[in-house]
């Protein structure tokens, strides 16, 4: 299908949003600020409370505080000076509550605003340098990349100032503000470790080498739930990517689809037409023949997270600022403005895992042991160094769950039950669908679901695992689906000790993934953690790893009976059979011995349960979720 056709196919209607565009151009609420800051709330049109001042990243949240804005400040790639830090901070005291949230753009978001502060808080934005452009709805959104860019060891083509001329075509052009589909996520880095969940987004330029020449292949159609496909394309120099950004943006804009919102992004543009005729078009665009694609060379994940500091080029030290769930404040950002001046260079860096690095450190002890970092711990554990979590139900009216403190709360969880020297695990959290918490992609992810505990409904999570941000990326499969929330912490303790208890001396959870659990299906796991949270819960001690279990293809009946014959023979010191010579379904009833006469205390779930995995007529795998009810905390 040509992209003309695609579009066609898909202009039968366009929806609600694209009808609101075309009641004025964008500035004119942007322009009306002052008015409105004068005359009040009440004064402000629909159209600019739900869409308009949205392009300038003033979203109203009536609906969850009453006649007050949350503000999204674009902090372009993360980066941003002690002068820049002192006023967003005082901002946040003075107009919001004192409340920061950290996203996982690598930006900021004031809450609790009012409109009659919002010019001046605009004005002490542009005074530093700062703005909050573009950075909701239909909009290019805060361009990522490395924390670390230029500054690392392992960063082989600083990225910033390439970031900043991409940036440059769109950010404060009319011509640009609301005029795509749908919004815009872009990424680039030029390192080896991939500091940037770079593989996520709409449009990624992520390093690689040809030839012996350093350069950028292109990956396009990232999204929530979604890694970018690669694009078979090299480009070679900054001007070869930003002619390729332009004809890509252009093709989007164009032919992006304008029907339903939840199908507008451009991955579903390169599905209908393919990745061919998008790159196709792209070089037809730009007027280039760009090479087909080198090696990729971000392929890595980064340690400096485990230890909290990594050293830099200058031999100088970037400083870990760890921020459970990215809750902060201004009150915070004020102190580590203070800390990065008195005792680094004062540069900072935000990161898409919601923490913060502190640059240009000489002196790591005497920083460290600065008494802000009691509060925000420099390495607070594996479970919180990498952990994200979306706004949920408190700042967000799509979240079904709280989300950020759940997820701290599970963290802390994990801690003191699996404490945990030299690891990393990837604690993702979405309060719902969505998915802004981009938990598909983490070691573990939490999506935020409702449960039914005794017939009455309770929050709680779909959990997945073995999200990959290395090697271009892979998104997780889904172990146990709507869990009750206040159970999930004693399931994941059960993976989380298998990791601890099996894995290679540094291995990550996403190389102990790959070696082991892979091995497995999803049910087979999922009914595992349940089974081991059921043990420890009834104080049953068992010599049990879950790869007692033969590998078998993920054959679920196999691994089923695999795993109850481990289990019998746990219990009783005896097989589970009297014979096996002509062991067929039909006969399994009569070789099975009794559990419960040869261990007459054995726990009467446990007994039901193992009856079920070693006896069954039916010629059908037995589906492991059938025994859940079993083994119910």
């Amino acid at each position: 299908m040509t992209l003309e056709e695609a579009k066609l196919a898909r202009s039968k209607k366009v929806n609600k949003v694209e009808k609101v565009k075309d009641l004025k151009n964008p500035a004119e609420a942007f322009n009306a600020i002052q008015k409105y800051a004068k005359e009040g709330y009440d004064s402000i049109p629909d159209e600019d409370k739900k869409y308009f001042l949205k392009c300038f990243g003033i979203y109203d949240k009536d609906g969850l505080t009453p006649k007050q804005f949350m503000m999204r400040v674009r902090i372009s790639g993360g980066h941003l000076n002690a002068a820049q830090a002192k006023t967003l901070g005082n901002i946040a005291k003075n107009y919001g509550q004192d409340y920061i949230d950290i996203t996982t753009r690598a930006q900021v978001e004031f809450r609790y605003l009012n409109i009659e502060d919002m010019p001046a808080i605009l004005q002490e934005l542009k005074d530093v340098g700062l703005n909050a452009y573009q950075t909701g709805v239909d909009n290019f959104r805060n361009i990522v990349t490395d924390p670390l860019d230029k500054l690392g060891f392992d960063n082989i083509l600083p990225s910033f100032s390439l970031l900043e001329k991409i940036q440059e075509k769109f950010l404060f052009n009319p011509e640009w503000i609301s005029t795509l589909p749908r919004k815009f996520n872009t990424a680039v880095t030029g390192s080896m470790a991939n500091r940037c969940n770079v593989f996520g987004h709409d449009c990624c330029f992520v390093l690689a080498q040809k030839n012996g020449y350093y350069g950028y292949n292109l990956y396009l159609g990232g999204r929530v739930g979604m890694i970018a496909k690669n694009a078979d394309m090299f480009l070679a120099s900054e001007s070869e990517v930003l002619l390729a950004y332009d004809a890509l943006i252009e093709i989007f804009k164009k032919y992006g689809f304008r029907d339903n919102r939840n199908k507008n992004r451009l991955h579903f543009l390169i599905d209908a037409v393919g990745m061919q005729t998008i790159t196709a078009a792209i070089r037809e665009n730009a007027g280039v023949d760009f090479a087909s694609a080198g090696d990729t060379l971000t392929t890595t994940n980064a340690h400096d997270t485990q230890h909290g500091k990594v050293q830099l080029k200058d031999g100088t030290f970037a400083i870990q600022v760890v921020v459970p769930s990215g809750i902060f404040s201004g009150t915070a950002l004020l102190r580590v403005a203070e800390l990065s001046e008195a005792f680094g260079n004062g540069e900072l860096r935000f990161s898409v895992e919601q923490n913060l690095y502190i640059l240009g450190v000489k002196e790591t002890q005497t920083l460290l042991e600065n008494d802000f970092f009691q509060e925000y711990k420099n390495v607070n554990s594996p479970y919180f160094n990498n952990l994200i979590a979306c706004a949920g139900t408190e700042h967000c009216s799509f979240g079904v769950i709280e989300n950020k403190r759940d997820a701290i709360a599970m963290s802390e969880y994990l801690t003191n039950a699996v404490p945990l020297e030299n690891g990393r695990v990837r604690l993702y959290w979405s309060a719902c669908v969505k998915g802004c918490g981009t938990h598909e992609i983490a070691d573990i992810g939490f999506e935020g679901c409702k449960a039914k505990v005794d017939g009455k409904t309770e929050d709680g999570v779909h959990i997945t695992l073995g999200g990959k941000i290395v090697s271009e990326g892979k998104n997780g499969y889904t172990v146990l689906k709507s869990t009750p929330l206040r159970f999930a912490r004693f399931y994941v303790e059960s993976i989380v000790l298998e990791y601890k208890k099996l894995r290679n001396p540094q291995e990550s959870f996403e190389q102990f993934n790959e070696r082991i659990l892979l091995q497995y299906s999803p049910a087979y796991i999922g009914f595992y953690m349940k089974l081991q949270a059921y043990l420890r819960a009834k104080n049953i001690a068992l010599e049990l790893n879950i790869n007692a279990v033969q590998k078998t293809g993920k054959n679920e009946e196999f691994e089923l009976f695999e795993l109850g014959r481990k289990l019998y023979y746990q219990f009783t010191k005896e097989e589970a059979y009297t014979a096996y010579s002509r062991f067929t379904n039909e006969n399994r009833r009569e070789k099975l011995k009794d559990v419960r006469k040869i261990k007459p205390d054995i726990d009467e779930n446990i007994a039901n349960m193992l009856f079920k995995m070693l006896e069954s007529e039916e010629k059908r795998a037995v589906v492991f979720s059938e025994l859940t009810e079993f083994i119910a905390l």
